[in-house]
């Protein structure tokens, strides 16, 4: 697969990020939710401090360390999957299309959410639960910008959840409660499928 091809794949799946995440964050306060099929799944708008899934990061005192540590991270990973991903294209045998593909789906993911932490405090006003965040705002410095996270599948309900498995469900009990956003469905599919169905390449 060549790099044109690899590119604007990449191109596209960040534009549809980015879409999805700046009309959620100019559209709906922190917290609201549209219902888009009942009972099992909404568009509910929650920001994170930078983790996959609404996971939070200790922070201590005026500056956000483990924040900055994990867009530094995120950077260096992107690098070296940007990298690999120039390296096994030009390799033209030995080196399936969906390999490639799948690095750049974590690679258009990883950049998906380093744009929001990188960016989006600088150029957005603050989402509350009253108000609606605006262009030329600026509630946070370069890197220390929150992520936006919309997709929200409650399944059902499991009361009574053995301790070792709280982390399935979400504050009110729901099965997957984890609200994400492309960027993270990018990483994880990509994840899934280069792990069942191209294990084999990464062993040679």
């Amino acid at each position: 697969m060549n790099l044109k091809k690899i590119s604007l794949l990449i191109v596209l799946l960040l534009v549809a990020d980015q879409i999805l995440k700046i009309w959620i964050k100019t559209h709906l306060q922190l917290g609201e939710a549209i219902t888009v099929f009942p009972d099992w799944f909404q568009l509910r708008f929650i920001e994170n401090n930078g983790a996959a899934f609404g996971m939070h990061i200790a922070s201590g005192g005026g500056f956000d360390w483990g924040k900055l540590l994990l867009g530094l991270l995120r950077i260096a990973m992107v690098g070296f999957i940007g990298w690999l991903i120039f390296h096994l294209s030009r390799k033209r045998e030995g080196t399936p299309k969906g390999v490639i593909v799948g690095l750049a789906l974590i690679f258009a993911g990883a950049l998906g959410n380093i744009i929001d932490s990188a960016f989006y405090g600088l150029i957005f006003s603050e989402s509350t639960p009253y108000t609606v965040a605006h262009f030329g705002g600026h509630y946070a410095g370069f890197m220390m910008g929150k992520v936006v996270d919309m997709f929200y599948f409650p399944l059902f309900q499991w009361n009574n959840v053995p301790r070792l498995l709280r982390f399935l469900v979400d504050g009110n009990n729901y099965f997957f409660g984890a609200i994400f956003n492309l960027a993270d469905a990018y990483i994880s599919v990509a994840v899934v499928y280069l792990l069942l169905f191209q294990y084999r390449f990464f062993n040679r």
